[in-house]
């Protein structure tokens, strides 16, 4: 589907440059914030929204721009540093349906601020629900109303003050045509038997609580495969948990302080010395070499743990009792059957409906049911478990059936999208 504007010619598309309504001041103060809250209240539909924050630059995931554009209301732009409470902004949007792109990474940092939509279209949801191969914001936007977005400023650090014009200008331009992309894509999901589907996924969204904390967040650090010694995980603990309390302190990015890769070599070296910190590469930025002592100090209490305090070099026992991935067919053959056919039944139920295999099924619950089936595993008690599991009623009735099949027997069956 294509816009009016586009211009003739496979593959061509107008670049949207400037705002069609001018480029907006940003609102700073609490007079400008109570104005644009009275045309948003004034304003008709729903409401585009989006938040730029500093991820790369700033510790946390705190938002520095948010945008709003409503029809009646125009483009709004507001400073949440200087404004940072938006909850006249809420009161006034109550009733409004939002559109966000990718909801789930801007809704906490809109909640910090005072903004909880009550209603919500998620475009790139609606595009992977739809089967788009490609659901970033501007590939749909040129896709589907043959507009091009300039993503350029997508990495750039929205914590600097005053922000650059032509980053004003691509913040405001994110929200430009987000009314018009929801409506085209809510058009199709109508088209193919979807919006029951996406109704419930943005419901969802919406219904989601914060992620608890991972007991060991240290595990994620990039590389940590290359450690296997129980010492050596002992020294990426103790400089991870270093190097996160002095960038909460500093307000940095934990990797602007100390890079992963650092904190690897640096477990596997174990150096006992500023000379041999030194050489690790990493530890001679600027930020990095303020805090050499810090590092020596995690590396010797490392060094120095007994070894009932050290970590488990395995990772820790899975929440469920399986073996790691590598291990399974070896410790249970029947559940690793069960699970490659489980794994057939939802992909092929996946691409009958042209949908990602993910957006039919968490991954985490293919494995959980398939190691640990219901008994009886029949359908009506699949669809249990898959709803203990976070299945919305749309994947229940298109894979309890299929899937107690597969679990019992292999076998595969595709229902199309509206079957039941």
């Amino acid at each position: 589907m294509s816009s009016d504007s586009e211009v003739d010619g496979p593959g061509l598309s107008v670049p949207l440059l400037e705002p069609r309504d001018g480029l907006p001041p940003v609102v700073v103060t609490e007079a400008d914030l109570a104005e644009v809250t009275g045309r948003l209240a004034r304003g008709q539909g729903p409401v585009a929204v989006d938040a730029e924050r500093a991820s790369g630059y700033r510790y946390g995931q705190r938002a520095y721009l948010v945008q709003l554009r409503r029809a009646g209301a125009g483009t709004v732009l507001i400073d949440p540093i200087a404004c940072p409470e938006l909850s006249g902004i809420d009161a006034a949007l109550q009733d409004a349906e939002a559109i966000l792109h990718a909801a789930s990474q801007d809704l906490p940092c809109l909640a910090e601020v005072g903004f909880r939509p009550r209603q919500l279209f998620d475009t790139e949801l609606a595009g992977r629900l739809l089967g788009y191969p490609r659901v970033a914001l501007g590939t749909l936007v040129e896709e589907v109303l043959g507009f091009h977005l300039e993503k350029g400023q997508s990495a750039a650090d929205w914590s600097v003050r005053p922000l650059r014009e032509e980053m004003l200008r691509y913040a405001a331009l994110d929200v430009e045509v987000l009314i018009e992309l929801r409506d085209a894509l809510a058009v199709e999901l109508a088209e193919q038997g979807k919006t029951e589907w996406a109704t419930q996924e943005f419901a969802a969204v919406l219904a989601a609580k914060p992620a608890a904390p991972r007991p060991d967040p240290w595990r994620r650090t990039s590389g940590i495969h290359r450690v296997h010694a129980r010492r050596g995980l002992a020294a990426v603990r103790e400089l991870w948990t270093t190097r996160d309390s002095i960038a909460q302190a500093a307000d940095l990015s934990p990797r602007r302080v100390l890079p992963d890769t650092a904190i690897i070599e640096a477990a596997r070296a174990l150096p006992v010395s500023a000379a041999q910190l030194s050489r690790i590469s990493g530890f001679s930025g600027r930020q990095a070499r303020r805090h050499e002592r810090e590092w020596l100090a995690a590396v010797d209490r490392a060094r120095s743990s007994a070894d009932s305090e050290l970590p488990d070099n395995t990772g820790g026992p899975l929440p469920t009792g399986r073996p790691p991935a590598h291990r399974r067919a070896e410790r249970d053959p029947a559940a690793a059957a069960r699970l490659a056919a489980a794994r057939a039944a939802i992909t092929a139920i996946a691409e009958a409906n042209r949908l990602p295999v993910e957006n039919l099924l968490a991954p985490d619950a293919v494995r959980r049911i398939s190691w640990d089936p219901p008994q009886p595993c029949d359908p009506e008690a699949v669809t249990l478990a898959l709803a203990g599991y976070g299945a919305r009623p749309w994947q229940v009735a298109l894979i309890a059936g299929p899937l107690a099949l597969a679990l019992n027997s292999g076998e595969v069956e595709t229902p199309e999208a509206g079957d039941d």
